[in-house]
């Protein structure tokens, strides 16, 4: 099976809660290129695999997602700032990370097709055992442990093991003579502009600076369509604080809710644990406080059942070796066969911004109230285009007349969609007004062909909650003139609105948490 093919190797259903009736991969993504949601690049020169377009829904949709992150996440607190930086970096900059020495992957090829594999996810594809933390000599004798084939061509023969650096260089200037890199991550960005922003922002920690953007990660053998990605987006919020202090700025209400989370110590047992267990563990409080944060951006502003929601911890030989603390975020997703990791909560101490003042000779230290230090880092990553299938994946349900992606009205593409009943008698000019008046306002959608159930069902499809039809109630005279029915898209249920009353009714549903 090639990587080109969309979603090669799914075979897992998605069984959605309507009647019992299945969606896989494949079926959620005809979906998506039908209505305009997403497609691969490129798509009429041949697939390019690990390169992916958002169609104008898609965009909508990936647009709404990151105003609800940025909305909720920037809200805690008033010194935390979107900022927006370059996609090239100079080598100098990400040879200070470790990315130039050390961000890589191990490489595998078949010895009879020449396909090549990401080996760690190759073990994991088959055996479903996680192997990201294994040397190329573990990796390589899993491989032979297991029998693993290639999943393109059947041989049982791969190459050895090696290390495969993952960025994609740039030539800067006329001559080239200046080497850089696409960024492999939108952090480093935060991490170089850290001091200037310190200094407009009246030198106050924490200090958090977010980047919604592109990264790029020349990725061995991206497969899964959106969740590994070779241009992929991520939406990160860096905060630079005082660990002496940010535990005491950081305040966990008595009646916070219950994290779930699987603990190295405790796998795969999910578990669920108040805010005080953790902290008796030893996690800190500024820790555990975004945890909290994270889950309720998920289960309240999202609305992810919390059931398919957990945070899973990275043991010492897991994580990144600058990582002090690090649980991914991961959603049930089933139509990538289980739990999979959609964001991050990584405490990175003062790696970042000492590094670069080791390699820049600038120094990145602060002085509060006479006391010099170079501030730690709290990282919350977030992968944009998993994150937007995560929502198809979740929110998509199915029955036997209709597909309905239930996702929240200030997420979906449009607030409503707005019809005449027929095409003729007035109506759809009655309808135009309509929609001319509240576009203003709302994100709506005008349609005059097809029949109204049609119509219904195209808009259910694409998560629009509300429908507006003008009939012929609308325009007579008579109690119901100048009034219109309001359809709400998880119930099909109707009723009757006054034109005048639409806006607010619409503007109450359509407001975040």
């Amino acid at each position: 099976m090639h990587y080109s093919i969309p979603y090669p190797n799914l075979k897992y259903s998605c069984k959605l809660p309507r009647e019992g009736i299945t969606m896989n991969a494949d079926e959620l993504y005809a979906i998506c290129k039908r209505r305009g949601f997403l497609w691969q690049s490129a798509e009429i020169y041949g697939n390019v695999a690990g390169f992916y377009d958002y169609g104008h829904l898609g965009a909508m949709l990936k647009r709404n997602w990151e105003n609800s992150w940025l909305h909720y996440f920037l809200s805690l607190n008033d010194n935390y700032h979107l900022i927006d930086t370059t996609n090239i970096m100079p080598e100098s900059a990400l040879k200070a990370s470790g990315h130039v020495d050390l961000f890589t992957d191990f490489l595998v090829t078949c010895k009879k097709c020449s396909q090549p594999y990401r080996a760690d996810a190759l073990i994991e594809e088959v055996s479903g055992i996680s192997a990201e933390s294994l040397s190329a000599e573990e990796l390589d004798k899993k491989i032979r442990e297991l029998n693993i084939r290639c999943p393109r061509c059947g041989a049982a023969e791969f190459s050895e093991a090696r290390p495969f650096n993952m960025m994609f260089p740039v030539a800067i200037g006329a001559e080239g003579k200046d080497r850089g890199y696409l960024r492999p991550e939108t952090a480093q960005g935060a991490y170089l502009n850290f001091s200037r922003e310190f200094e407009t922002c009246r030198r106050k920690l924490p200090l958090g600076l977010a980047i919604i953007g592109r990264a790029f990660r020349n990725e061995i053998s991206p497969r899964q369509g959106l969740y590994r990605l070779r241009e992929l987006i991520q939406a990160e919020l860096q905060i630079f604080f005082d660990p002496e202090k940010f535990n005491e700025q950081c305040s966990i209400p008595d009646n916070a809710g219950k994290l779930r989370v699987v603990l190295v110590d405790k796998r795969p047992e999910i578990q669920e644990l108040s805010a005080g267990d953790l902290l008796s563990r030893g996690y800190p409080v500024f820790y555990v406080y975004h945890m909290l944060k994270i889950q309720e951006f998920y289960t309240t502003v999202l609305g992810v059942p919390v059931e398919k929601f957990r945070f899973f911890e990275k043991s010492e030989k897991e994580r990144a070796f600058y990582n002090r603390i690090h649980f991914d975020v991961e959603l049930n997703l089933e139509t990538l066969g289980g739990f999979k990791e959609v964001a991050g909560l990584h405490y990175r101490g003062d790696y970042d911004l000492t590094r670069h003042q080791q390699m820049s000779k600038v120094s990145q230290e602060v002085n509060i109230d006479g006391r010099k230090f170079v501030p730690h880092v709290l990282e919350l990553s977030f992968g944009v285009d998993r994150n937007v299938w995560a929502l198809l994946d979740i929110f998509m349900t199915k029955d036997k007349e209709r597909n309905i992606l239930k996702i929240k009205p200030y997420i979906a593409p449009y607030h409503c969609g707005i019809f005449p009943l027929f095409k003729k008698d007035g109506l759809d000019a009655v309808a135009l007004q309509v929609h001319e008046r509240l576009r203003k306002k709302l994100r709506t959608f005008y349609d005059d062909s097809g029949s109204i159930g049609r119509r219904y069902a195209r808009m259910d499809e694409i998560g629009t909650p509300f429908c507006i039809t003008v009939d012929y109630d609308t325009i007579q005279e008579g109690a119901l003139k100048d009034t219109v029915t309001l359809r709400f898209r998880d119930t099909a249920e109707q009723k009757r609105i006054r034109i005048a009353d639409i806006e607010r009714e619409i503007q109450e549903h359509i407001l975040p948490p």
